[in-house]
């Protein structure tokens, strides 16, 4: 991004994007047509893009726009799995320019990096292809409604080092990336090279930062990886005498924010699986081989991963809008920024009042599920100058998958009156639901089922893990 654009980004002017690089829009089409903006193609912002995409599809009343920076988008609670090989995102992704064919949406790619709420528009950034070449020029898209739904990324909380020496999973290039550093660093092990060269017994130490659920979960996927790359012959060390996987967190206990019955089932599968777990031990310092807490422990490191917080993009701090300490726009109960009804936010991105709690919504997938679902409601309502709804967050529990090993949750409902606790199949069943049910609402049934089909096919004659 240019210094020019940024500056004009913080000033919020768009006036000086060239005429040419605006999105066009036709005069007459633009008087009877009520343009919908949604920033962030995530799970929720995909699902309300294709949901109103199909709605007003063939109606002249909305024109649907979804922007994002990535072409492709996969799920977010499955980085994890990408991360530790057991999914391919190549088969698992989603097109956005395809998806919004087939839904009647419009696709812009590129980055926010403006807001002008006078004029109603933001600004989208130039994008740039991997030779370092501008494809895509700067952008003025003008709106009616704006829908933020930028999501969060990792929050490294400035511990020395961390950003330098720390992997974090937030995007496929980064669990990408993890994933073929795993596979070097077990390979580089058993042939003593680097650090391994006058070790008694070559060994890989992974260190994970971070007791929530991306931990968790990620620890065990890398316990099953181990032992399937050993499997296919790519290193000769022993599963769980050799890799080494340790949890770091600062809290009393792993999976902190959940019921600690929930937690305690957790701790008992992770160390049948000979997975370490160091609560109540902070992050004081991250080097390339080891990681530093302040009770003074120095647990050695080949591969460190960064799953300790969250926190937003900058950018909406940038905007004019009312943030909360960590960056999220402050919006009421109808999904509205508290200055400007036409703008709403959800998700990650948004601090939104849970009414029967008086806290606030937890930045949770099945939160941005339901977000979604009230704003394409909403808007509709919007379009025909109806009152909007109000958005009350229902939990329905907490589902942690620990690979082909096992899976817990509890599960919030009216039947039961209570938490109440799953395990093993049919907890596994019910984590499985929840993709399927998100492949529901951007394909339908069909295809979702035919999908399911096909991966289930591929795996009969593809590798558990993807090796290269």
């Amino acid at each position: 991004m240019s210094n020019g654009i940024r500056q004009a980004a913080i000033r919020h002017d768009t006036h000086d994007v060239p005429a040419q690089r605006r999105m066009p829009v036709r005069m007459a089409e633009r008087k009877k047509r009520h343009r919908i903006v949604i920033v962030g193609g995530g799970a929720g912002g995909l699902e309300l893009a294709t949901r109103l995409g199909d709605r007003f599809a063939r109606s002249d009343k909305a024109e649907i726009v979804l922007v994002d920076r990535s072409p492709t988008h996969v799920w977010k609670p499955l980085l994890h799995e990408v991360a530790a090989g057991s999914m391919d995102p190549n088969t698992n992704q989603v097109e956005y320019i395809a998806q919004a064919r087939w839904h009647r949406f419009v696709f812009q790619q590129g980055e926010l990096i403006g807001l002008d709420r006078e004029r109603r528009s933001i600004v989208v950034s130039e994008v740039i292809d991997a030779d370092g070449l501008e494809i895509l020029p700067p952008r003025e898209i003008r709106y009616d409604t704006l829908v933020l739904a930028i999501g969060s990324v990792t929050n490294f909380f400035d511990t020395p080092g961390a950003r330098e020496h720390a992997l974090a999973v937030d995007t496929v290039g980064e669990a990408e990336h993890f994933r073929r550093r795993l596979i070097a660093a077990c390979m580089r092990a058993q042939n003593r090279l680097g650090e391994n060269a006058d070790a008694l017994r070559p060994q890989v130490d992974i260190v994970i930062i971070g007791g929530g659920a991306t931990g968790v979960e990620l620890s065990a996927e890398l316990r099953n990886t181990a032992h399937v790359l050993g499997a296919y012959g790519l290193h000769q060390l022993d599963p769980r005498r050799d890799i080494n996987i340790t949890i770091i967190e600062a809290g009393p206990r792993i999976l902190g924010p959940l019921p600690e019955h929930l937690s305690t089932e957790t701790a008992k599968t992770l160390a049948d699986l000979d997975i370490r777990i160091l609560a109540g031990e902070r992050v004081v310092e991250v080097r390339k081989d080891a990681v530093l807490t302040r009770s003074g422990k120095h647990v050695r490191a080949d591969l460190t991963v960064w799953a300790a917080g969250i926190q937003i993009p900058s950018i909406l701090g940038e905007l004019g809008l009312p943030v909360n300490r960590i960056g999220q726009v402050k919006v009421t109960q109808t999904l509205q920024t508290e200055i400007d009804p036409c703008i709403f936010a959800f998700g990650d991105c948004a601090e939104c009042p849970w009414l029967k709690t008086g806290k606030t919504v937890p930045p949770r997938a099945q939160a941005a599920h339901q977000q979604a679902r009230h704003l394409y409601k909403a808007l509709q309502r919007r379009l025909d100058a109806r009152t909007l709804p109000v958005y009350d967050y229902v939990d329905h529990g907490s589902l942690i998958s620990l690979s082909r090993f096992n899976a817990v949750g509890n599960l919030m409902g009216k039947v039961a009156g209570r938490s109440m606790l799953v395990e093993g199949m049919l907890a596994r069943l019910l984590y499985v639901s929840l993709y399927r049910s998100h492949l529901i609402a951007l394909h339908g049934f069909l295809r979702m089922a035919l999908d399911t089909l096909a991966q289930w096919a591929r795996r009969r004659t593809m590798p558990r893990v993807k090796l290269h």
